[in-house]
C-alpha cells in the first residue's frame, strides 16, 4: 500500500514539475537578462546609492555578497540580544550569545539550522525581521551567484558578470516575494495559520487546559519552502499541524522545495544559448533524486524487527497523518534540496534510512539542491567530469565553449574537498579534543555508541552543506556546538561561493573555442551518465569510511 502511495505521490509531483519548469525557467532567465529595471527597484539604488548600469568584476561581485552577509549576521545577531526590549517578544529574554551567533548564521547561510525551541525562544519581532528576511534575501544571494556563474559561461571576452545588487534585488522582488505571497494564501486556504495572537489558554474536552500557540506561520512557512530555507516556526517543523496540517499541504510543501531547483536547469539552458545542456543537467538531478528516495523509501517499508514487520514499516518518528511514504518523499526532498525541513524524525528513521538522509547532503546538495547553490555545485561537478573525460580521450577539456585550464580544474577541485574536510575535521575534533568529548558525550548524545557518532557527523554534515535538518537525538545548544556549527556554516557557506565566483570571473574573461570533432558533447545520455557516475564515486570515495563508523555500522548489528 505504501508503495502505491508514493508512486501516486510521485506521479502527481512530476505532473507538477513538468507543467511549471519551462515557463518558470524562462522567467528566471528573461527577470536576469532584462536591462530595464522596475518603478521600485529604482529607488532602492537611489536609497543604497547603487548604479544599477554599472557591471561588476567576479572579485567586485564577491565583495558584495560577503559585506552584505556580514552585515546580515549582526542585524540578526543584535536582533536576539536585543528581544527583551523588543515589541511582540512575547515576553521571551535576550537570547544568549552563543546561541544568537550560531543563529545569526544559520539564517544568514540559507541553512537554517536551530539549536533552539522557536515557539518558546523567539518573539514575533525577531521571527519577521529577522529570520522571515533572512529567508528571502538569503535565498536571494545563492541565486544571485549561481546566475553569475551562469554568465561566466554565456559571455565572452570580458571582465565582469553583472552587478551582486540588481540580482539581489531582481531576485526577491520579481521572483521570491511574488511566490512567496501566492503560495502563503494557498497554505493558509489549507489550514496553515497566520495571526498574532500569541498563547491562547484553551479547555479540553477532559476539562483540562493546554496553551495553543499563534504566530504569522504562513507567510514564513511558504518562503522557508519556496526559498529551501527550512527553519519551522514550531520546534516540530513541518510535522506540527498549524504548519503542515494534511496531506495535500504536505504535497503543496514539496513542491515549493522543487519548484525553483527544478526550474534552474532549464534557466541554465536559455541564457547560455543551448537548452540541451540544461536538460542535461535536470536529467543527472533527476536520477539522483529518484534513486535516493527509491533507496530510503526501501529501507524503510522493509525495516527490520518484528515491530516494524507487523505495523508495515518502521513508523517510529514518523507522522500518522502522512504514514511512510509522504514521509520518505518529505525527508528526501529536504536533505537533498538543502531545505532542512522535516515532516518526522530522521533520528528515528531506520540505520540505513538515516543514512540516506545523510547520504543526500553528501552529495553536495546538487540533486537538485539548494536554490541557485544546487545549480552552481552541479556545474562545478560537471567541469571535474569533463576535465575527466578530456584525460581519457588525451584532450584539453572543453565545456560549453570553455577551456578548461589548470586554474579552473583547481578551483573546481578545491570546491569539492571545501564541504568535506569542514564536515570530517569537526566531527573528528568533536571526539578528539579530550574536554570537547567528554561534554559532547555526557551532554548533546542522547544514544551513545555508533548511533550517537552518527548524530554528530549528521550534524556536521548538515551545517556544512547548509541543510539544516538535524538527527533530533543530538543537544546541540552547546558553547562547543554552538560555536564549530556556526563556523561550519558560515565556511561552508562563503568558501564555495568564492571559488564559484573565481571560476565565473576566468570564465567569463575567456573567448569561445570552436565545437570540433573531437568536443565532448555534454547534451548526451553518455555525459549524464559521466556525470552521476562522477558525483557518487566522489562521494562514496569521500565518505564511504565515516559511514562504515556510523550507519552502517548500525545497520549490520
Amino acid at each position: 500500500m505504501e508503495a502505491w502511495l508514493l508512486v501516486a505521490q510521485l506521479a502527481t509531483l512530476v505532473l507538477v514539475l513538468a507543467v511549471i519548469h519551462r515557463p518558470l525557467g524562462d522567467y528566471i532567465a528573461w527577470t536576469f537578462t532584462r536591462a530595464e529595471d522596475l518603478r521600485v527597484e529604482r529607488g532602492l539604488y537611489r536609497l543604497v546609492g547603487v548604479d544599477s548600469d554599472s557591471e561588476q568584476s567576479w572579485g567586485a561581485y564577491l565583495r558584495g555578497v560577503l559585506a552584505f552577509s556580514l552585515i546580515g549576521v549582526l542585524l540578526v545577531y543584535a536582533l536576539q540580544r536585543l528581544q527583551a526590549v523588543l515589541p511582540y517578544s512575547l515576553g521571551f529574554p535576550a537570547v544568549p550569545e552563543g546561541l544568537s551567533f550560531n543563529t545569526a548564521a544559520s539564517f544568514v547561510t540559507n541553512t537554517n539550522w536551530q539549536s533552539y525551541s522557536p515557539d518558546v525562544t523567539l518573539g514575533y519581532t525577531v521571527q519577521i525581521a529577522g529570520l522571515a528576511v533572512q529567508n528571502f534575501v538569503s535565498a536571494g544571494v545563492g541565486l544571485a551567484v549561481a546566475i553569475a556563474l551562469v554568465r561566466g559561461f554565456a559571455r565572452r571576452n570580458t571582465g565582469t558578470l553583472g552587478n551582486f545588487w540588481v540580482d539581489l534585488t531582481r531576485a526577491v522582488l520579481r521572483i521570491l516575494l511574488p511566490l512567496a505571497v501566492v503560495s502563503a494564501i494557498v497554505l493558509i486556504a489549507g489550514g496553515v495559520i497566520q495571526n498574532f495572537s500569541g498563547f491562547t489558554e484553551v479547555t479540553t474536552l477532559t476539562g483540562g487546559t493546554a496553551t495553543v500557540p499563534g504566530g504569522p506561520v504562513a507567510s514564513q512557512e511558504a518562503i522557508k519552502m519556496l526559498g529551501n530555507n527550512g527553519g519551522g516556526f514550531f520546534n516540530t517543523n513541518s510535522a506540527h499541524p498549524f504548519e503542515n496540517p494534511t496531506p495535500w499541504t504536505n504535497l503543496f510543501q514539496i513542491v515549493l522545495m522543487l519548484a525553483i531547483p527544478f526550474a534552474l536547469p532549464r534557466t541554465f539552458g536559455k541564457m547560455v544559448g543551448d537548452t540541451r545542456q540544461g536538460y542535461a543537467v535536470l536529467a543527472a538531478m533527476g536520477v539522483l533524486f529518484v534513486a535516493s528516495l527509491a533507496a530510503l523509501t526501501a529501507f524503510e517499508i522493509g525495516g527490520a524487527g518484528t515491530g516494524p514487520q507487523l505495523a508495515g514499516g518502521a513508523m517510529e518518528g514518523k507522522e500518522q497523518r502522512f504514514g511512510i511514504a509522504a514521509s520518505t518523499l518529505f525527508a528526501t526532498t529536504s536533505t537533498i534540496t538543502s531545505t532542512g525541513a522535516v515532516n518526522s524524525m530522521h533520528d528515528s528513521f531506520t540505520s540505513l534510512g538515516g543514512m540516506m538522509t545523510l547520504f543526500n547532503m553528501m552529495l553536495g546538495e546538487i540533486a537538485p539542491g539548494g536554490i541557485g547553490a544546487g545549480l552552481y555545485g552541479i556545474l562545478m561537478i560537471a567541469v571535474i567530469t569533463v576535465f575527466i573525460a578530456g584525460l581519457l580521450v588525451g584532450r584539453t577539456p572543453e565545456y560549453l565553449g570553455k577551456k578548461l585550464g589548470p586554474r579552473e580544474i583547481k578551483l573546481a577541485s578545491l570546491y569539492i574537498l571545501a564541504t568535506p574536510t569542514l564536515v570530517l575535521v569537526g566531527t573528528a575534533l568533536s571526539f578528539a579534543i579530550p574536554p570537547v568529548r567528554a561534554d559532547v558525550e555526557s551532554t548533546s548524545i542522547w544514544n551513545p555508541g555508533l548511533h550517537g557518532f552518527t548524530e554528530v557527523l549528521y550534524a556536521f554534515t548538515s551545517a556544512a552543506n547548509n541543510n539544516g535538518s538535524a538527527f533530533a537525538g543530538l543537544t546541540a545548544n552547546t558553547p562547543w556546538f554552538n560555536t564549530a556549527l556556526g563556523v561550519a556554516m558560515l565556511l561552508g557557506r562563503f568558501v564555495p561561493i568564492v571559488l564559484v565566483l573565481a571560476l565565473a570571473g576566468s570564465l567569463a574573461a575567456q573567448g569561445k573555442v570552436p565545437v570540433t570533432a573531437g568536443t565532448l558533447p555534454t547534451h548526451r545520455p553518455q555525459f549524464v551518465g559521466l556525470l552521476v557516475g562522477v558525483i557518487v564515486i566522489v562521494v562514496a570515495l569521500t565518505y564511504f569510511p565515516v559511514l562504515a563508523l556510523g550507519p552502517l555500522a548500525e545497520g549490520l548489528q
